[in-house]
């Protein structure tokens, strides 16, 4: 009970941050350039954007653009909504290509994924809902900032919440290693979450985020710091391909890595409400799934953990559609859907749900 006190305690502030981290505005606004240059002088004081006057000048363009595309898809009554956030002067190519870790092309380079297991098929009675936030099996969400390093921060969110679910203890790990040390993968330039997977149980583990910090951009591996593996897993199995129902089973267990194609408008400026946007399959980001729901309005829907800074969507985070009409689900999210096993460690004995 005093855990489901904390999350509301959490809710209450993710909704006062989404706020906080947004710039809200008005018909007023839209009027005239003057007011739309008032308006983008207030957005960039908010989040301290400096440009020069050539550079603002060009700027403004695109944020003029970008400020009446969300007002207009604001107007359309649908169950997501739009806002200014960090990216409002940035053009959807520039937004691409700041996280685009090339999931599809990598695939596409490499074959058919795998064949594994599915332990998780003998689930039969999944939950109506779970939120392995509620557990505390999920860290506060991380930044990756302008480097295609989605892929290693999907990863870890994977490694995060299985080792919680075993031991009883979360610990933040490093997506640094990962960028510098996991050579089958390509740091900023992207990557794979199995590959990632297969890196960490092949080296004995992945050190902590404290011992090897993050700094968006590819280093040299540090094998002082990558010898100091602090989490290991035992390998990682995936999903069955296009399969919504797989993948709520797997989910009900533990936090799952997916890839997604986010390049679109409105995943640019979501910011809260059940996303159900045009997106096609173009894996370009990869992302987690914590857990699953469904709104008031009997809608289904996914939670996925970003890595885009807790600015971004609901604190962080967006609900993405649940039982899309396509079977690879929207944005292509039933696509490449993989997580880590965790059979052996320091406390052998898996920590029940009730326990968390």
């Amino acid at each position: 009970m005093e855990m489901r006190k904390v999350f509301l305690i959490f809710l209450s502030f993710a909704v006062f941050m989404v706020v906080a981290n947004c710039i809200d505005f008005t018909e007023e606004d839209l009027t005239t350039d003057e007011s739309l240059w008032d308006l983008y002088e207030r957005w960039r004081s908010h989040h301290t954007v400096s440009r020069d006057l050539g550079e603002k000048r060009k700027r403004f363009n695109v944020f003029k653009y970008n400020v009446q595309y969300i007002h207009k898809v604001n107007q359309m009554d649908k169950p997501y909504k739009l806002k200014l956030n960090k990216f409002a002067d940035m053009t959807n190519h520039e937004f691409k290509t700041g996280f685009d870790s090339k999931i599809q092309h990598f695939r596409a380079l490499k074959g058919e994924r795998r064949t594994t297991p599915f332990r998780h098929e003998k689930t039969t009675d999944p939950p109506p809902s779970i939120d392995w936030r509620q557990y505390g099996a999920v860290n506060p969400v991380k930044n990756q900032g302008r480097c295609g390093s989605c892929w290693a921060f999907s990863t870890i969110v994977g490694v995060e919440g299985i080792n919680k679910i075993k031991t009883n203890t979360l610990v933040s790990l490093s997506e640094q290693e990962l960028v510098d040390c996991n050579s089958d993968n390509h740091g900023c330039e992207g990557g794979f979450m199995e590959d990632a997977y297969e890196y960490i149980k092949e080296t004995g583990g992945v050190t902590t985020e404290q011992i090897y910090p993050y700094f968006a951009r590819n280093g040299l591996c540090d094998i002082s710091k990558r010898n100091s593996p602090v989490v290991k897993i035992d390998g990682f199995e995936n999903v069955p391909k296009n399969d919504e129902t797989a993948l709520l089973k797997a989910v009900a267990n533990q936090p799952v890595s997916i890839a997604i194609d986010a390049g679109g408008l409105n995943f640019q400026f979501y910011s809260e409400g059940v996303f159900n946007g045009i997106c096609g399959t173009e894996l370009n980001h990869g992302v987690a799934i914590v857990g699953y729901g469904t709104t008031q309005e009997g809608t289904n829907y996914w939670i996925v953990r970003n890595s885009w800074g807790s600015g971004w969507g609901e604190q962080g985070y967006i609900r993405m559609l649940r039982g899309f009409s396509e079977p690879e689900g929207l944005c292509g999210l039933a696509m490449e859907c993989s997580y880590p096993i965790k059979v052996s460690s320091d406390n052998p004995k898996s920590v029940s749900k009730d326990e968390l």
